[in-house]
């Protein structure tokens, strides 16, 4: 039966990935916050409409790769639960909402989801983060003379200015008295205590620091010397590195560094700079890694697109066409042909199986 003229498609699914779907709300979505972010970093509305353009042919693609990648990462049994609570937890430590409903509230009004998509968004991108660190970054290999050659091609670029690195934990002054600040100060120099202890900084930053490095491990950008609060610098530019100071108050509280690293001025030796060179060099062979992955992730799988899309990652030769049960017709008969088939049933019956008697066992033959 064909719709009715004035039917409405509610929604539209535009591609079928194994076990899983994209809808057209899916793709809308993905690309209002495409814009979102453009927005952000400063483009102006030509150059976010210009970005928009090259994108688009991408959305559905990406779409797909985001599905594949975390229905491996169900196939491998990868476990985030506790990375994912971690991770909203120090949301919520961040925007000091200790209330549930009102910390779920919240994120409604900021992602325009319901608390449960949100989570599900949140455990998906810490998968595919896993997924991709263990199924292509890991197997990605920099050969050390590839390192070596790139820092003497790039030796300039590693003439350092004196900078030290640090994180920081921020505990606040939360009633805004005296009461509240020798809180404060009690709470602050107990983390202390801990961090010399051994217990690990970027935990005691997880839990406790109310600034808003909390989300990166308290780390901080790089200082160079005067960049920093006299009091700050004084407590850690010539310290070791791993060195926690003690409490040092700030208008809001008190707060506590841990230096990371102190690079001094001059030219960075090979050592320091390896582990940077080798992901700088990791990053210029992980697109067509990941692309590669992706291409055999999709030859594997069951995909159907609907043919006013086009998936741009599509691997050569693999078929994606659309089979829509909503176009398939019923096949129509005569009442002849029923007749017939009812017809051929009988005779069916009645012709014998080899080997078997034709006699009926239950007809009761006649008396003579």
């Amino acid at each position: 039966m064909l719709p009715a003229a004035d039917t409405v498609t509610v929604e539209q699914i535009v591609a079928k990935v194994n076990g899983d779907i994209i809808t057209r709300t899916d793709l809308v979505r993905a690309r209002r916050e495409m814009e979102a972010g453009l927005r952000q970093r400063g483009m102006n509305p030509q150059q976010v409409s210009d970005a928009l353009k090259e994108a688009d042919k991408d959305v559905l693609r990406d779409r797909i790769d985001n599905l594949l990648l975390v229905q491996r990462g169900k196939e491998l049994n990868i476990n985030v639960d506790a990375d994912v609570t971690k991770y909203i937890n120090g949301i919520q430590l961040e925007n000091k909402i200790a209330d549930p409903e009102k910390f779920q509230q919240w994120i409604r009004e900021q992602t325009g989801m319901t608390y449960e998509d949100f989570k599900s968004e949140v455990k998906n991108g810490i998968l595919t983060q896993r997924v991709v660190g263990q199924e292509v970054y890991s197997r990605v290999n920099v050969p050390k003379a590839d390192v070596e050659a790139y820092y003497e091609k790039n030796k300039t670029s590693f003439v350092r200015k004196e900078r030290i690195f640090l994180r920081e934990i921020l505990v606040t002054n939360k009633t805004k008295d005296a009461t509240g600040l020798a809180a404060a100060e009690k709470k602050a120099k107990d983390l202390v205590a801990r961090a010399r202890k051994g217990e690990r900084f970027p935990d005691l930053v997880r839990d406790n620091s109310e600034a808003g490095s909390a989300k990166q491990g308290g780390q901080l950008d790089p200082y160079e010397k005067g960049m920093l609060i006299k009091a700050m610098e004084d407590a850690v530019w010539d310290r070791p590195k791993g060195y926690v100071t003690d409490p040092i108050k700030v208008d809001v509280g008190y707060v506590i560094l841990r230096v990371d690293d102190h690079q001094k001025e001059g030219q960075a030796e090979l050592s320091d700079v390896e582990n940077e060179i080798k992901e700088r060099l990791a990053s210029q062979v992980m697109g067509p890694k990941m692309r590669e992955y992706l291409t055999e992730l999709r030859l594997n799988a069951f995909l159907e697109i609907r043919e006013e899309y086009a998936d741009s990652g599509a691997p050569t030769g693999k078929s994606t066409q659309w089979t829509d049960p909503a176009i398939l017709r019923p096949e129509t008969t005569t009442k002849e042909d029923v007749a017939a088939q009812a017809h051929l049933k009988r005779l069916l019956w009645m012709i014998p199986i080899p080997g078997t008697s034709t006699v009926d066992p239950n007809r009761k033959s006649s008396s003579k």
